[in-house]
C-alpha cells in the first residue's frame, strides 16, 4: 500500500519505538476495512516492536483501529486511513505510543499531566484538509502525556451518516465528552488553554514583568517573522505577538510562486518560518490579541485582550488580513453549517453535492476546478460582468463539464433550514431578476479584509482600512511601522510581505539609532 520511498522512510522513523505497541482494528468486509488491514499489517511488519491484532468488538466504528500499549488502556484511535495530510499523524501516534518523546517543552507537559477530569475528544477531518493534522496531533499528544484524555479522529467523507446527523459542514470539527468544542485550526495551547481557565491570567502576569522590547512586532505571518529575524540580527531586544504565529498562511494550500521553491504548503511554509526565527533572540508570545495601540513619551504602549501591556521603542504592524464577507443575510448564520472559506478543507465533507462559489478572481476560479473533483456540480458566481482569474485558469475551468459560471450577478441572500445552508438568492444585475439556486455549500472567496478594527482613529487608514505606510514603512506615528497584507502595499503576496517585514524592521533600527531613549524612558537600562 505504502509505496517504496515512504516504506523505507517509515522503517526508519519506525526503529526509534522504545516499548511494545499494539494495533488493534475493528474491520468489517468493506473494502476500505481490507485497505485499513493491509497498512496495518504492513506497518507491523516493519517492527517487532509492533503487534496487528483484529477484533472486531474493539469498536463500533468499523473500519477503525486504535493504538496502545499491551497493559495500557485505549487511547488513540483512527477511525478512517491516515492518509494524505493525516500520515503525520499516524506516524507520531505510533512513535509516541511507543516511548519516543514528543517534542514539548516540560512546562507544556506539567501543564497537559496537571488537567483533571476525563477527556474524549472526538474530531472529524478530511484528508484534504491542511488544518487538521496540527489538531488531531496536538490531541493525541495530550492522550499520551494523561491517562485521563483520549482522541478519535474520525474521517467524515467514510463516516458520512455520522456526519450529517451531527451536521458537521467544517473540517476540523472537535468533539469534547459528546459536546462541541471547537471548530477550524487550533494549536496544542489554544486547546490546553480552554481547558485550563486559569491560563490566560497566568500568562498575562508574567508578559506583564517582561522589559521593555526595542522592536516589538504584532503579528506572526511572513511579514512578522521576516521583521522579527532582520530586528534580531540587528542585536536588538525584539518580540512578537501573534494570536497565531504562521497567520492567514497555515489556510493556504498551493504555494507554487516562492521564488528558489517550486513548490509548497502553508504549513510546511510556517513550519520553516517558526524554526527559522527559532535560531534568534525573539520573544515569541503566541495566542495573544492586540488591543489598543498608544504613544506614552517616547515609548509605545501595546495592550493586549488578557490585560497585559507591553512597552517597545518601536512597533511593528504585521496583523495580515482575514477572508473578506459577503455581508449578506445568512452567512455569518450558517458559518460552518454549510458557509465557508477553505475549499480545501470542507470540500470533502460536500462529495457528490451541489456547491457555489463566490468570487471570479484566482483564488475562486481555482476553489472551483479543486471542487469539481470532489462536489457533484459546482455553481461559480462572479459579481462582475466577466472573471477576473488568469487565462490558464479560465480555460480549465470551462472545460469542466459539471461547473456552471454566472457572471453580472450579485449574491444577496444565502438561505438554510434545520441549521444548515440549502440555497442563495442571487440578482442578475443587467435584468435586475432574482435566481434562486438550490445547493449544500457556499465558499466564499472574495479577497481579504485588514486586521485593522483595533486601529480605528490610532493611525492614519486608507479607505479600504488599510495602514498608510512611506517608503520606510512607517505610519503616521512616530516610532510605528507596518509591513505586508495589512499595509496599503499594492499586492497582497507572501513574498512581497517577507520583503516588506524586513524594510520595516531596517525602518525601525534607524529610527531607534536616531532619536534617544535614556533610562526615564524605558523599564530597563
Amino acid at each position: 500500500m505504502l509505496d517504496a520511498n515512504i516504506g523505507t522512510q517509515l522503517k526508519g522513523y519506525l526503529d526509534n519505538i522504545k516499548r511494545p505497541i499494539e494495533l488493534i482494528a475493528a474491520l468489517d468486509d468493506s473494502a476500505k476495512a481490507k485497505e485499513m488491514r493491509d497498512l496495518l499489517q504492513e506497518i507491523a511488519d516493519m517492527s517487532s516492536q509492533i503487534n496487528f491484532i483484529e477484533d472486531a468488538d474493539s469498536d463500533p466504528r468499523k473500519p477503525s483501529f486504535q493504538i496502545k500499549q499491551p497493559q495500557g488502556d485505549e487511547k488513540i484511535r483512527f477511525a478512517g486511513i491516515p492518509m494524505g495530510h493525516e500520515f503525520t499523524s499516524l506516524v507520531l501516534a505510533l512513535l509516541h505510543t511507543g516511548g519516543h518523546p514528543t517534542r514539548l517543552d516540560e512546562e507544556v507537559i506539567e501543564q497537559i499531566k496537571s488537567l483533571e477530569g476525563e477527556y474524549h475528544f472526538e474530531t472529524y477531518i478530511s484528508l484534504s484538509c491542511q488544518n487538521c493534522p496540527e489538531v488531531v496531533q496536538s490531541l493525541n499528544v495530550m492522550a499520551v502525556h494523561n491517562p485521563n484524555i483520549s482522541h478519535t479522529m474520525i474521517d467524515g467523507a467514510l463516516y458520512q451518516e455520522e456526519v450529517d446527523k451531527r451536521q458537521i459542514m467544517a473540517v476540523p470539527t472537535v468533539y469534547l465528552n459528546g459536546e462541541n468544542f471547537g471548530q477550524g485550526r487550533m494549536t496544542l495551547p489554544e486547546i490546553i488553554a480552554k481547558l485550563d481557565t486559569g491560563a490566560v491570567k497566568r500568562e498575562a502576569e508574567k508578559i506583564n514583568q517582561k522589559d521593555d522590547f526595542d522592536v516589538l512586532i504584532i503579528g506572526g505571518g511572513p511579514a512578522g517573522a521576516s521583521a522579527s529575524i532582520y530586528a534580531s540580527r540587528k542585536g536588538i531586544r525584539t518580540g512578537i505577538v501573534a494570536e497565531r504565529f504562521g497567520g492567514q498562511v497555515m489556510d493556504t494550500m498551493a504555494i507554487e510562486n516562492f521564488i528558489s521553491v517550486k513548490e509548497t504548503e502553508g504549513p510546511k511554509l510556517v513550519a520553516a518560518l517558526e524554526e527559522h526565527v527559532k535560531e534568534y533572540e525573539v520573544d515569541v508570545m503566541n495566542l495573544q490579541r492586540a488591543k489598543a495601540l498608544s504613544k506614552k513619551d517616547k515609548m509605545v504602549e501595546v495592550e493586549l485582550e488578557s490585560g497585559a501591556i507591553l512597552s517597545s521603542k518601536t512597533v511593528i504592524l504585521a496583523t495580515g488580513a482575514r477572508w473578506r464577507e459577503l455581508g449578506v443575510p445568512g452567512e455569518r448564520e450558517y458559518r460552518g453549517h454549510g458557509v465557508a472559506y477553505c475549499p480545501h478543507c470542507d470540500g470533502p465533507l460536500f462529495k457528490g453535492k451541489p456547491v457555489a462559489v463566490i468570487g471570479g478572481g484566482n483564488s475562486g476560479v481555482e476553489a472551483a476546478i479543486d471542487l469539481a473533483g470532489i462536489v457533484g456540480h459546482v455553481t461559480l458566481i462572479e459579481f462582475n460582468g466577466e472573471l477576473r482569474a488568469d487565462a490558464v485558469l479560465q480555460k480549465k475551468l470551462f472545460s469542466l463539464d459539471n461547473v456552471e459560471v454566472i457572471t453580472g450577478a450579485q449574491t444577496t441572500e444565502i438561505t438554510g433550514a434545520d441549521g444548515k445552508v440549502n440555497g442563495l438568492i442571487y440578482v442578475d444585475r443587467a435584468t435586475e431578476q432574482k435566481h434562486t439556486v438550490s445547493l449544500n455549500a457556499v465558499f466564499v472567496q472574495i479577497g481579504l479584509l485588514p486586521n485593522t478594527d483595533w486601529l480605528q482613529d490610532t493611525i492614519d487608514l486608507s479607505k479600504f482600512g488599510e495602514i498608510e505606510i512611506d517608503n520606510h514603512g512607517q505610519t503616521s506615528l512616530p516610532g510605528v511601522f507596518a509591513a505586508g497584507d495589512v499595509t496599503t502595499i499594492p499586492y497582497k503576496q507572501i513574498i512581497m510581505a517577507m520583503g516588506d517585514g524586513a524594510r520595516a524592521a531596517l525602518g525601525a533600527f534607524d529610527y531607534i539609532i536616531r532619536n534617544e531613549f535614556d533610562e526615564k524612558d524605558t523599564k530597563a537600562a
